[in-house]
């Protein structure tokens, strides 16, 4: 089982919402935690020299990103985005696996990818080509109806019908992806797009879904898709701009998990000139400010969210894509603690991921270290201090790794 380890930690962030625990000593046996102890009464008469000292940092357990495209680059240059879209496995390959680089980096040890094209984040995994730290749950391609938006991250049924199509692929994802809204504009302020497909039939696809051991997340914005959806039994609705208070109330009531992925509309505020077609700063920063505000009232009406970033979107980077999703939860006024839940055990449920989340007494001893108090948080995780794996230091993590300069990616997939 191998020796006892003790580590000395200045605040604990458990991930279930509750209270900072500060100065507490974690013991850690087989790359479990089997004792979390007041520091001052564990510490008593002990001898320094077996325990690590992390009493100036905050421990947290790892991030979950429950939305994200490993096959997209983030860049918000358009010609950048347009070449990337035409290229084969072997380049997408190297991106994808940078983009792991960068999740690791940042402290996302679990991730969701919600489609790309050519399933090309399924023949990663095929190929071994993952990160060995990083948990994917990956839907391959998306589906969408013939003619409406999603042709970017998957394609339509064929003529066999959605329910059959998707439960095809049943055996190599993980989760279907189905696309029942078009995208938010940027020029025209809460205009909604109708349902893409009816209501019974994601009813079946999800009793199929669920049959075969799957969940159903949905790209869904606007009333009536999103309405569709949740009362078709999906598991989770992503995105979710527009969707009103009452399909908020339905989301609480019928236990739905909210991706709602706000960073988006932040990064184009930044930046609206990554849009594919024309954006308005001004609306764009309107669509912002709504989705907080219907975040303000999930908070109020129980509703649980679990955190996405989108990333592979115009400007959302993959890694530090989640931490600034964070931020945008604290302004929309979530407690740190409550921010946190948000991040990681809820991420990790709606994932099905039973070892990660939380950090209690039993459970992996698989955490993130961030130097100084939660007051520096979430702005900390983007230069963590360490990232133990079972208890120990990771061995690949290295404190500040260089990132992947967005110039460079430029010149490699400009042509």
């Amino acid at each position: 089982m191998g020796r006892a380890r003790e580590i000395l930690v200045g605040w604990l962030l458990d991930g279930s919402g509750g209270p900072v625990r500060e100065k507490v000593l974690l013991r850690v046996e087989g790359g479990r935690i089997t004792a979390i102890r007041p520091a001052a009464e564990a510490l008593s008469g002990s001898d320094p020299g077996r325990w690590t000292d992390l009493s100036h940092c905050t421990v947290l357990p790892p991030l979950v990103d429950c939305h994200l495209h490993l096959g997209m680059s983030g860049s918000t240059d358009r010609r950048v985005r347009e070449r990337a879209q035409a290229l084969g496995y072997e380049e997408i390959r190297t991106m994808m696996r940078r983009h792991l680089d960068d999740l690791f980096a940042h402290g996302v040890l679990a991730a969701r990818d919600a489609g790309d094209r050519h399933g090309f984040s399924l023949r990663l995994r095929e190929e071994g080509g993952g990160h060995p730290a990083v948990t994917l749950r990956l839907a391959g391609r998306a589906w969408h109806a013939r003619g409406r938006y999603g042709a970017l991250i998957g394609g339509p049924p064929d003529e066999e019908g959605l329910v059959e199509a998707c439960l095809r692929q049943a055996g190599a994802v993980d989760q279907i992806k189905l696309v029942n809204s078009g995208l938010n504009s940027l020029e025209h302020f809460a205009r909604e797009t109708p349902p893409q497909f009816a209501q019974a039939e994601i009813a079946a696809l999800v009793r199929g879904a669920a049959a075969a051991g799957l969940k159903v997340m949905v790209h869904a914005n606007g009333r009536r898709p999103v309405r569709e959806a949740i009362l078709a039994g999906a598991d989770s609705i992503e995105h979710g701009f527009f969707m009103g208070r009452d399909n908020l109330e339905l989301l609480a009531e019928r236990g739905v998990v909210w991706v709602p992925t706000a960073v988006t509309m932040q990064a184009y505020a930044a930046t609206p000139e990554a849009a594919s077609g024309k954006a308005d700063p001004a609306v764009v920063e309107k669509n912002l400010q709504h989705q907080l505000a219907q975040l303000a009232q999930a908070r109020q009406l129980g509703v649980t969210v679990a955190l996405g970033s989108d990333a592979g979107s115009p400007g959302v980077l993959h890694g530090e894509g989640l931490i600034e999703e964070m931020k945008l939860l604290r302004r929309a006024g979530y407690s740190l603690t409550e921010t946190v839940r948000c991040a990681t055990a809820n991420g990790a449920r709606l994932l099905g991921l039973a070892e990660s989340g939380t950090l209690t007494v039993g459970c992996r001893a698989t955490f993130l270290v961030a130097r100084g108090g939660p007051a520096q948080l979430p702005r900390k995780l983007a230069y963590l201090e360490q990232i133990y794996i079972d208890g120990r230091p990771s061995e690949l993590y290295r404190k500040n790794p260089q990132k992947f300069p967005q110039q460079v990616l430029g010149q490699q997939y400009a042509g």
